[in-house]
């Protein structure tokens, strides 16, 4: 791998975000860029960077996939607007369930989602604004996992051999691609960025279609999303680097009112860990994981069982599709 890692310790985030703002400005020149807002820390950091750069010239979208958290276009559509950041809205949720209907291998859901977003959608929204230029906030961990093939980064492009330019019409800035998580938290808390943002646990680029096993369909995604939304309300002072909802895929034997249910599982995960190349479950109380366990079956349709990983990673990963 020919990126050289910036290390946290390293990192003095005034200097670097100096430096990520002067090669935009000047990879971009007088053109026009675009990029993906997911509201997630490195997109987020991203975005700010992308807009001290090139200023209204920097086009930026939520791509609405039908696979994100609950609420969350509307919330990053307003939280954006108040630090002066116009968010456009793309609808492309028929868009990546068609490109997903009936795929349930990990490596091949990925690579419907890389299609179906940057040749389908971002292709047209390119075209559209006359942008030639995608900014994007791929860290040094999706690169790592991808090129060693422990599971391919949706956002890892040059990196396999793809030529963006000729495959899509754009070219790729990465900014942050020599950071770790943690280091793209400094970054952030130097550009300002609120806490809610910076300090939000990790969220994947295939979003919930990364904690559906299975093929990935509207109602299994509406599935995962309430359980989401009870993980992270209930954990989201832990602590913990990461914690997350996954739906596995085979219905499992609950009984209510006295009577057999077949139904779903949900598998809970927190992680204690830096920068996501290891990591150990946390230690949470009993009484937390009673709590999860009642919330989601008595609020989560169909839900019938719930369980908690106790594997670290290696051999586990923290997401695992």
């Amino acid at each position: 791998m020919q990126i050289a890692e910036l290390r946290t310790e390293d990192l003095k985030a005034e200097e670097f975000i100096s430096q990520q703002v002067g090669e935009i400005s000047s990879a971009v020149g007088d053109g026009i860029a675009v990029n993906a807002l997911s509201g997630g820390v490195d997109s987020s950091v991203v975005t700010l960077l992308g807009h001290r750069a090139i200023g209204q010239c920097l086009k930026t979208y939520f791509i609405e996939n039908g696979l994100m958290r609950e609420g969350e276009p509307q919330r990053i559509v307003e939280l954006f607007g108040g630090l002066g950041i116009q968010v456009e809205v793309v609808d492309a949720r028929d868009e990546f369930f068609s490109a997903l209907r009936g795929v349930t291998d990990p490596e091949e859901k990925r690579e419907a989602i890389t299609q179906t977003f940057y040749k389908n959608v971002f292709g047209r929204v390119v075209r559209e604004s006359g942008a030639r230029f995608l900014l994007q906030g791929t860290n040094y961990t999706d690169v790592e996992e991808t090129v060693a093939g422990v599971k391919r980064q949706h956002n890892i492009l040059e990196q396999l051999g793809i030529d963006t330019e000729a495959e899509f019409g754009y070219k790729v800035l990465e900014p942050i691609i020599q950071l770790r998580k943690s280091g793209v938290r400094e970054v952030a808390r130097s550009l300002g960025l609120p806490e809610e943002i910076y300090a939000r646990p990790p969220f994947p680029g295939p979003a919930l279609a990364a904690r559906v096993i299975g093929e990935v369909t509207p109602e299994r995604i509406a599935t995962v999303r309430r359980a989401t939304a009870i993980v992270e309300e209930i954990l989201r002072d832990c602590g913990a680097f990461q914690y997350l909802a996954i739906l596995h895929e085979d219905r499992v034997t609950g009984v209510r009112e006295g009577r057999r249910d077949f139904g779903n599982q949900i598998e809970i995960r927190c992680w204690d860990s830096v920068d996501a190349r290891i990591g150990t479950p946390t230690r949470l109380p009993h009484e937390t994981l009673s709590e999860l366990a009642a919330r989601i079956t008595d609020e989560v349709p169909g839900v019938v069982s719930v369980t908690y990983n106790i594997a670290s990673k290696p051999p586990s990963t923290i997401e695992p599709v």
